[in-house]
Parts: structure tokens; sequence; C-alpha cells
């Protein structure tokens, strides 16, 4: 006698029998000659990844300056955030909470302008280089 029971098909198990071989080996389950046609049609992707592109070298605060120049606002909203919170966690740390409350939702709005701004600037880098 088998060793998982009797009648079990190629594996042992009850139920395993031809149909459910069909059903692993893809039968059923969205296999077409359509699908396989598609799939011998050209050799697989390359599994190397394409060249990056290649950048002159270029220091930090040469890097620094140039985005600063070509979008202003980021830095200036990034210097705003920092002072605010700064201020309000002075304020927090003296005890006045009025203020330091105060401070902490304008750093939000700081935050805001400073998104907005680096979105506004990848907008228009886009439109720039579509051009």
């Amino acid at each position: 006698m088998p060793r998982g029971g009797g009648g079990g098909g190629a594996c042992g198990l009850p139920g395993a029998g031809a149909s459910s071989l069909a059903t692993a080996a893809g039968e059923g389950r969205g296999w077409s000659p359509l699908r396989a046609a598609a799939m011998a049609a050209g050799p697989p992707p390359p599994l190397e990844p394409s060249p990056l592109p290649v950048f002159s070298d270029e220091g930090f605060g040469d890097k620094f300056l140039r985005k600063t120049r070509e979008n202003p606002l980021v830095p200036l909203g990034c210097l705003c955030t920092v002072g605010i919170l700064t201020y309000g966690l002075i304020s927090f740390k003296r005890g006045n909470t009025r203020r330091s409350q105060l401070m902490m939702r304008a750093r939000i709005l700081a935050q805001g302008f400073t998104f907005a701004a680096l979105l506004g600037g990848m907008v228009v880098t886009a439109m720039k280089s579509r051009k």
C-alpha cells in the first residue's frame, strides 16, 4: 500500500489526482496559447541596468549654490521653519505656552510654504526640460 494511504494520485494525498496536477501546472488559471505565444515572442529583458548619466564633478557647495539659484524659496522656507521652531522651543522652555503654541502653528505654515515651493520648483524644472 502507498505511504500516504490509498487512492492518492501522484503525491500520495487523498484527492490529488490528475485534475489537481493539471491545475498546478497552470492549466485552468488563465494560461492560454496567446499568453504562451507572447512569452515566446522575444528574448527576456537584459539583467544589467541601463548606464547612469555621467555628471561633471560638482562639489557639495557648488551644487547647493546651483540649486539655491534655481529655486531660492526652498532654502528661505527652511530657514524660516528652523527659526520659528527654535523660537517656539525657547518660548516653551521659558513657560510661555501661549506663544509656544502660536509658534508651533506658525511652523506648520512655514513647512507648508517650503513644501509648496519645493513642488513649484519641481514643476518649473520639468517644464524647462520639456522645451
